[in-house]
């Protein structure tokens, strides 16, 4: 019996049987193509999760990122970046009876002891205690209500407009706005992120931010000598990964695990958020989360220069009543604009991945109004990336250009006169 035959018995039959195959062929590899891709995005455990740029704040990944959810303790980096702020480290700081009425985990000191602000500091970040962070609301604004405003006021500042704070130390809370509204103490991803950020790299005091979250043990006492307190860093990435500058982590019912930290790594920086990183049991998620996204930032993206060095030039912008170039009526006056002269600083990078394109846009008037001074600013060149603007620099006049009045009209009319007259060989 021919076997082949039998199996397909026409050569339609035949000709079917390929083009199912092919069909089959066509959508399985794109199918894997995609899972490929997919496989080079973190897999992780965080309800919400960010990667930012820590030069530019750009987005390198995200999920539900612009999500509000509760932060818990992770609120304690902008409870200290405003002490530092607005206070003296050796400013003497007394546990009130509200401050020392908050639950664990808590410093534990009795109302009426005082100690040095920055003590009450390493109190707060390393091992977050709930009552130290009352005690500096209190010491900063007279009251916690007072200094949540403070805090909101900050936040707006520094560009979270998702964020909302009531308590200085992260606990669940709700309560109700001057609008009727149900306000929750929350943040998303991508504002706290924003925060570490300015924390870490923007803060005039963003140093003694860093020397006080990079410390792995501290030790203390009251003013009057009496107690002991002895602080541990809980934040375990430091010691997990190579670049690890800063971090906070925190934990309630309401907002399960989160983490916010930030990485410095061959002039490259970077700072990630995770909020409802999983509840207990599971408080190594966050571990893991922080090292995947860290890890991808570091593998997919460079440091790569938004445009080479040097002056640019651009079209001429026309000067209304402007003296013309050529200094004759009826010619129309223009006046070529530049970037700063040299020796401007210089041009930034930027992380990029592979393939990302900058965009380039120059924002000019469509005419200046005479005179124009050399020198003087025009306008400005924004370069994007994936349409977020990442930089952008001031661009100038390259000329004076001066304004046409009766003065020069009449010098000019003369000129003529007797450039025409026959007299004058």
């Amino acid at each position: 019996m021919n076997i082949k035959r039998k199996l397909f018995p026409h050569k339609r039959t035949k000709a079917f049987f390929c083009v199912i195959f092919l069909a089959l062929h066509l959508s399985i590899v794109p199918a894997m193509a995609g899972e490929k891709e997919e496989d080079s995005v973190p897999k992780l455990n965080s309800q919400s999760a960010v990667l930012i740029d820590g030069a530019t704040g750009r987005v390198l990944y995200g999920r539900e990122e612009e999500l509000a959810r509760p932060m818990a303790s992770t609120t304690k980096i902008m409870t200290c970046i405003l002490a530092l702020e607005n206070c003296s480290p050796d400013d003497e700081v007394e546990v009130s009876s509200y401050a020392a009425s908050q639950p664990k985990v808590h410093l534990g000191a009795p109302a009426g002891r005082r100690f040095r602000l920055k003590d009450i500091l390493y109190s707060l970040m390393l091992e977050s205690h709930n009552d130290s962070a009352v005690m500096v609301a209190e010491h900063v604004a007279g009251s916690t209500g007072e200094f949540a405003a403070m805090m909101n006021k900050k936040a707006r500042e520094i560009g979270c407009e998702d964020t909302w704070f009531i308590t200085p130390n992260g606990l669940d809370a709700r309560e109700k706005a001057e609008d009727g509204t149900v306000k929750v103490h929350s943040t998303t991803a991508r504002d706290l992120a924003s925060i570490m950020r300015y924390c870490t790299w923007e803060s005039p005091r963003s140093q003694e931010f860093l020397d006080i979250t990079r410390t792995q043990n501290y030790y203390f006492t009251g003013l009057d000598g009496k107690g002991s307190y002895s602080c541990v860093n809980h934040n375990a990435l430091l010691t997990m990964m190579d670049g690890a500058l800063s971090g906070k982590t925190g934990f309630t019912g309401g907002a399960g695990y989160c983490y916010v930290a930030a990485l410095e790594s061959g002039g490259r920086r970077y700072v990630i958020a995770l909020l409802g990183c999983g509840w207990p049991p599971h408080k190594t998620y966050k571990w893991n989360d922080a090292r995947k996204l860290f890890q991808y930032g570091l593998e997919n993206y460079e440091n790569r220069a938004l445009k080479e060095a040097g002056e640019q030039e651009f079209n001429p912008v026309p000067v209304l009543d402007g003296i013309p170039c050529n200094g004759r009526i009826g010619h129309d006056s223009a006046v070529r604009i530049r970037t700063a002269a040299k020796g401007r600083e210089e041009v930034p990078k930027v992380l990029m991945r592979e393939g990302e394109q900058v965009t380039v846009s120059l924002s000019v008037p469509e005419s200046l109004q005479a005179p124009v001074r050399e020198g003087q600013q025009v306008g400005e060149i924004n370069y994007s990336l994936e349409g977020v603007q990442v930089w952008s620099e001031p661009v100038y006049a390259a000329k004076s250009v001066g304004r046409i009045d009766f003065g020069w009209c009449v010098r000019q009319t003369l000129t003529q006169f007797l450039q025409e007259s026959p007299n004058s060989t």
